[in-house]
């Protein structure tokens, strides 16, 4: 229950717990001329009329209070109530969707035609106790000579976990007769998989739809029209101004969390707004991946005494996953850390605290370097050392 409105109820003269209550049906009675003295919680006329009365009210007092009044407002509204809200600035929950791409089947004997069949699937390793699947959407074929061919797929569900970095779907379950190798390389990634838009990330945009119904091409008109793409968060579009390539002309940059994907989906974007007319008179605006710096990443470990050489190398391996995860990086564990952002400051004492938390094998432990500070760039891992001292 939000203790505001609580508070609220409270200032109102609403009595809200058990002994207001009480104190109030007392109140009642005696101004009603009731000569009843046995009110104590022995009492089981009392208990008959709290059990009657004053449960109930007390229920109802807990679904306004914690139900009725926080679905009032975007802010505190959350499922259908918040959907209902969006629907009144003319805003709708994206749904989940499946990410598609490319994966490149390599085969040795180059020697005649080879089909790779649809329906073919490919899978990555148990990630997060969870193994994801890729599944070929048309028949393709290694013509002669040939000895590596790129097929299309989709995921066989839809959710952002499916947006795996490279090399992740290399798992033929069931082998194709010739095929020796499959991996999903750079940029195989063409429209990315999303899961149901979350409450807090569509509350951002029912937030910026008030500062978007207007008649001029706005940042916020523009982030509205972007993160209608599934895929693309509310906070995650950057804008530069200044007229880079002349009058009338900005940047925007997308950030995407898990990977960036081929330039075919930036493309679908700037085709809505360019093309398609979805732009201010004399505007030229052009959406793009966020650039990116790299960074080496070096940190000593200092581990508790009397660990076997398991649980060492275990510590290691984890340690660098929870660090790649803070870069954004997909992983095979499921860390939150605090991740980079652009136009911010990335923090290795907040890093640092933060390992210590999630392992309690760490007696300490030092990064190289400083604070990331980043403007209108995501910082990325270029190489990262775990040092075991």
């Amino acid at each position: 229950m939000s203790v505001d409105f609580k508070q609220a109820l409270r200032e109102s003269g609403i009595p809200i717990t058990e002994a207001e209550l009480k104190k109030s049906w007392e109140k009642l009675a005696t101004e009603q001329g009731s000569t009843l003295s046995n009110t104590s919680a022995y009492s089981p006329f009392w208990r008959i009329i709290t059990a009657l009365v004053t449960k109930p009210v007390l229920w109802l007092l807990e679904f306004l209070s914690g139900t009725v009044l926080p679905n009032f407002f975007v802010k505190t509204a959350t499922g259908t109530w918040l959907d209902t809200l969006a629907w009144a600035v003319n805003v709708e929950r994206k749904s989940a969707t499946v990410a598609a791409g490319e994966l490149l089947f390599t085969r040795a004997n180059t020697g005649g035609e080879l089909e790779v069949p649809a329906g073919t699937v490919v899978q990555s390793p148990t990630l997060n106790e969870h193994i994801y699947q890729l599944v070929t959407t048309e028949p393709r074929s290694f013509e002669e000579g040939q000895s590596q061919l790129s097929v299309p797929v989709k995921a066989v569900g839809p959710g952002a976990g499916y947006n795996l970095a490279p090399g992740y779907y290399a798992v033929l379950p069931e082998p194709v007769p010739g095929v020796v190798q499959v991996v999903n390389t750079t940029d195989w990634l063409q429209t990315p998989g999303a899961d149901a838009e979350p409450d807090d990330q569509l509350r951002l945009r029912v937030r910026n739809q008030f500062s978007a119904v207007n008649q001029w091409h706005t940042d916020a008109v523009y982030r509205a029209i972007i993160t209608g793409f599934p895929g693309v968060s509310a906070d995650g579009v950057y804008f530069e101004h200044g007229a880079p390539r002349g009058p009338g002309s900005a940047n925007a940059f997308v950030l995407f969390d898990a990977g960036v994907p081929a330039d075919t989906f930036l493309d679908q974007i700037n085709a809505h707004i360019r093309d398609e007319g979805n732009h201010g008179h004399g505007d030229d605006l052009q959406a793009m991946a966020m650039p990116e710096t790299l960074h080496d990443i070096s940190v000593k470990v200092w581990p508790r005494a009397n660990l076997t050489e398991t649980q060492l190398q275990t510590l290691e391996t984890e340690v660098a996953l929870f660090i790649r995860a803070a870069f954004r990086e997909s992983t095979q564990r499921d860390y939150k850390p605090t991740r980079t952002y652009p136009q911010s400051r990335f923090s290795f004492s907040r890093l640092t605290e933060e390992l210590h938390a999630q392992f309690a094998n760490i007696e300490s432990l030092a990064f190289a370097g400083t604070d990331i500070v980043s403007g209108l760039n995501i910082p990325r891992i270029q190489r990262l050392a775990v040092d075991l001292q």
